[in-house]
């Protein structure tokens, strides 16, 4: 987030002269206190400054990466999910291989018939399975791909910010968004990958 001038003037007189009210911010600057409204709503909401009834704002400390990093630590996954990819799991290797190009990405969620989330096909397990010499035209995904208890998923309620953490630590480039149905398995809801981590952290510094 860009501060405009006056924005930098008030974080200024706020830093040497805080706690101070918007009156005399506003006195300093040869301004209203009307005038100065839209830009002490904008500072406190984004963390900057913090005001207290009856005393005034005061400088917050923060600086600009940890109010990025406080915002991000806000975002649930369900609000940024992408569109999952998913198969059955009788679907043959090959036509997951087509699927997963026609499709443009990395990791193909794979279900039962029941639509309960089973496993999980990524590219590297196709390319694996597609150099053994077995026959992808014939075999199976459920075969190839990563099972329970070996599976990373997210929950819809759960912050952006575990995903990220999550795909780092297990060096994964995507997590399905899951629910969990009456029969004690999960449903696939949605997608998120180290894209969509990538384009929340981009608009964080552009806004």
């Amino acid at each position: 987030m860009e501060l405009s001038k006056r924005q930098q003037q008030i974080v200024e007189i706020v830093k040497n002269n805080g706690p101070i009210t918007g009156e005399h911010i506003a006195e300093r600057l040869s301004l209203t206190r009307a005038t100065l409204r839209p830009d002490l709503a904008i500072l406190t909401m984004s963390g900057i400054l913090e005001a207290r009834p009856r005393v005034g704002y005061y400088y917050s400390g923060k600086p600009k990466n940890k109010l990025i990093a406080d915002q991000l630590k806000q975002y649930i996954v369900k609000d940024y999910a992408s569109h999952p990819v998913v198969v059955k799991s009788e679907m043959t290797i090959y036509d997951a291989i087509c699927t997963i190009f026609l499709e443009d990405v990395s990791t193909l969620f794979v279900i039962n018939n029941d639509g309960d989330f089973m496993g999980v096909c990524s590219r590297k397990d196709l390319l694996r399975a597609s150099m053994i010499g077995e026959d992808i035209h014939t075999m199976p995904v459920n075969i190839i791909m990563t099972r329970m208890p070996n599976l990373h998923f997210v929950l819809e309620d759960e912050r952006v910010i575990h995903a990220a953490n999550l795909m780092i630590e297990k060096e994964i480039d995507s997590l399905p968004i899951v629910t969990k149905k009456e029969n004690g398995k999960y449903e696939v809801k949605g997608r998120v990958s180290k894209t969509t981590i990538s384009k929340i952290f981009v608009s964080l510094f552009n806004e």
